[in-house]
């Protein structure tokens, strides 16, 4: 038994020794293939189908209308403290214009129109109105969730 511990250690120290030597090494290897021929695409052809859906995030994805500046998310009390100072609630219904984007506010929840792109911001939504700042708080079941934007000048 002896005698297989030391043969062990000795095999180990000589590895470890020349490891340099026998390290193993693979060459990258390439494989040309030819190109796949692309299947005939109707959007391709310059017509862009229109978007839509609810989409409580909307607003964070027209960079050409507003610009989402802060999001804050938890209770309704601390969401409420991150309303911006002087925010004054915009009743419905309502209709807000920035850029090409169309905000329409009808009860608890909001649509947005860009050219021929709809979407909905599901219910319990609410619109606020600051100093150069548009904020939209909507309520779910799990959370509160507040975005501020500030309107994309011309």
């Amino acid at each position: 038994m002896s005698t297989v511990i030391v043969l062990g250690f000795g095999v180990i120290v000589a590895a470890w020794v020349n490891r340099d030597l026998i390290r193993i090494k693979i060459a990258s290897v390439y494989a040309r293939v030819a190109p796949k021929p692309g299947a005939s695409n109707p959007v391709s052809s310059g017509a862009i189908a229109p978007m839509s859906g609810d989409a409580p995030w909307a607003l964070s994805a027209l960079p050409e209308c507003l610009t989402q500046i802060s999001e804050s998310s938890g209770s309704r009390g601390y969401v409420r403290a991150h309303l911006p100072r002087s925010a004054v609630r915009i009743v419905p219904p309502a209709r807000l214009s920035y850029g090409d984007c169309t905000i329409s506010i009808d009860g608890d929840e909001a649509f947005v129109r860009r050219g021929t792109d709809r979407f909905r911001i599901p219910p319990r939504v609410q619109f606020y109105r600051a100093q150069g700042e548009v904020a939209m708080m909507r309520e779910t079941a799990a959370s509160v969730e507040l975005r501020v934007y500030q309107p994309v000048r011309p």
